[in-house]
């Protein structure tokens, strides 16, 4: 049996004698990317090395990212879905050497050394060419010489095996997709790897970013700046190997939901197995996102609404099953035991994170005695209704499906709640009204935390890269005026405004903002050159840039230059020069949490 650990610890070392520098695992928050709420997958920290910048660690690198994805909430609770999960990666970049990527995805998975996959256990899928880009003929042969058996080499159309943005415009290319046979018969003649029956399990994919589209319909030319990105999920892969059905019978998972049995009321089985995973998985999502270095905390908008969502829904679970909310706190002690060696940010927030989940805990409690008073309300409003209607029309006794969502989405009223509630008043809900509400709402959360674009690219306009380079001399100028412990507690740029949150014990004043406006528009006006370097960690502290010094991985990182305004640690894209960005004027000053104000600004 492999754990979770174990292929890591593989990944690693496979991709370090292969001449592979480990880059640092990034924040869930995506920094200057208004596409997404979270880093969804391992290339957001690199988009702007995708897109042309040079990384200071070289062109070939790796990591083990932590992500967050929502777009599935609703499935969480079956066999594998999960919100939060880690993604093994590897790049090329700047360069797409197909042949190399092949054969080294064919010896991590077979051998011995690793992964130890028989070959004839494995299928892969290859793009099948269209009108206007080539057949993927490279692959296909590089697989074959490998070892995989020419009738476990599969052609796909690009629905399936090419790797695009969501407009189909842009950087693109196709992708390898490599599956575990595990042994049951086919369950059709035209059983494949991508058939849902289970016969294959996707465990690896290799996307070739070697062309680009400059309009759709157009025929796909070679990028100047290719690349190859790769992707394998932790827990994906440790079902698979392992021969398990769930991703909740692995590492922390089993041992988290097998504490909560020990203490709920009701115990797991086929009714309350769908409780106990949703509640594993939320409260170990809610765990990193509170830890984060991005110091999020529940709200009603953002990541902040994510993260509420998913402690009010842990809450409504362990209702159900009969599990006293305060061991919520055990459980992230387990989850902190399990990940702390790897992710020191865990231990280092445990007491905040604990503190802050508490709290919403409490305020769910009382969100929940003031949805009792609405659910009166609406029965009142019925009741009322009644008694002034028109003659012949007919009021039936039934809550409607829009009311009954609101209970849920504003006081978290789980449905069954208010079924129930209703039933004992001799009321129906209209549970089709409910669910129509439902999906409407699952389409906007949808579109809001997947994104705009398939893969995270963000908009990385010359306006974002203004905005981007704005931000920093903003946060120059708080700094000389309220003092160095001044930093960074969130970002969201588009190509119209960035708003910026910092740590600051008061609202800041009409002078103060104005000072604050002049600071940046005098740095505008003078014109300044952006430049940017490699340096060491210890290079970067010495000649004062400010940043991240706490990088496990790489011991070379990319300082921006402003003048001699700011110099700090950024992945970019930054401008050119300061006179780009004309006038910078500040729209809104505001309260963002306790503690921490939010600044809107916007460049005119």
């Amino acid at each position: 049996m492999i754990t979770d650990k174990q292929l890591k610890s593989l990944w690693r070392d496979f991709f370090t004698k292969h001449g592979f520098a480990q880059i640092q695992n990034s924040s869930l928050i995506p920094e200057n990317d208004p596409t997404v709420l979270f880093t969804t997958a391992g290339m957001h920290p690199l988009v702007p090395y995708l897109l042309g910048e040079k990384h200071p660690q070289g062109k070939k690198l790796f990591d083990v990212q932590r992500c967050i994805r929502t777009g599935d909430i609703d499935d969480v609770g079956d066999y594998n879905h999960n919100t939060f999960f880690e993604m093994l990666g590897n790049w090329f970049m700047g360069t797409c050497p197909k042949e190399e990527m092949i054969r080294l995805s064919y010896e991590f998975l077979t051998s011995k050394d690793y992964l130890n996959i028989p070959s004839e256990r494995l299928s892969v899928t290859v793009f099948e060419g269209d009108e206007l880009a080539p057949r993927d003929e490279v692959t296909a042969k590089t697989w074959e010489e490998c070892g995989i058996a020419k009738d476990h080499i599969f052609f796909n159309p690009k629905e399936d095996n090419w790797w695009a943005l969501g407009s189909g415009v842009g950087p693109c290319g196709p992708d390898t997709e490599m599956f575990y046979d595990n042994g049951n018969p086919k369950c059709s003649e035209n059983c494949k790897p991508g058939c849902h029956c289970g016969k294959y399990n996707e465990i690896w994919n290799d996307v070739f970013m070697q062309y680009k589209v400059d309009a759709v319909g157009e025929k796909a030319k070679l990028l100047e700046n290719p690349n190859i990105d790769t992707g394998m999920g932790v827990e994906r892969t440790i079902c698979v190997l392992n021969g398990l059905k769930s991703s909740y019978d692995i590492g922390a998972f089993k041992e988290v939901i097998d504490f909560i049995d020990s203490k709920a009321e009701i115990k797991k089985s086929d009714e309350t197995v769908k409780s106990y995973r949703i509640l594993a998985d939320h409260l170990r999502s809610s765990l990193f996102i509170l830890a984060d270095e991005k110091s999020v905390k529940p709200s009603n908008i953002g990541q902040g609404y994510i993260l509420r969502r998913f402690i009010r829904r842990s809450v409504n679970h362990a209702r159900k099953i009969g599990l006293d909310t305060k061991y919520f706190s055990d459980v992230m002690d387990k989850y902190i035991n399990y990940y702390g060696d790897e992710y020191d940010i865990l231990t280092k927030n445990q007491e905040f994170v604990k503190i802050e989940l508490q709290a919403e805990v409490e305020k769910f409690a009382k969100a929940i005695d003031q949805g009792y008073k609405e659910f009166e309300k609406v029965i009142s409003g019925i009741e009322r209704h009644k008694q002034f209607a028109k003659e012949g029309e007919i009021v039936k006794d039934e809550i409607s499906g829009k009311s009954a969502f609101r209970l849920f989405d504003t006081f978290g009223f789980p449905i069954e709640l208010t079924e129930e509630l209703a039933k004992e008043r001799g009321y129906t809900v209209d549970k089709i009204g409910y669910e129509e509400a439902s999906k409407q709402h699952q389409e906007l959360s949808r579109s809001a935390s997947a994104g705009t674009f398939k893969g995270g690219l963000a908009d990385n306009s010359y306006e974002n890269a203004k905005l981007h380079t704005a931000t920093h001399i903003m946060l120059a100028g708080l700094k000389k005026m309220f003092g160095n412990q001044v930093e960074q507690k969130g970002s969201n740029i588009t190509p119209e405004r960035l708003r910026f949150d910092f740590n600051l014990d008061h609202k800041m004043t009409e002078e103060e903002i104005k000072e604050l406006e002049n600071f940046v528009n005098n740095a505008i006006e003078r014109n300044l050159e952006v430049t940017s370097e490699e340096l060491s960690l210890d290079q970067a502290r010495a000649e004062g840039a400010h940043g991240i010094f706490d990088s496990k991985y790489g011991d070379k990182v990319k300082v921006y230059t402003i003048g001699d305004v700011d110099k700090q640690i950024c992945g970019g894209p930054h401008a050119k020069c300061t006179g780009d960005l004309h006038h910078f004027k500040i729209v809104k000053e505001e309260s963002s949490s306790s503690g921490i104000r939010r600044i809107k600004a916007i460049l005119d």
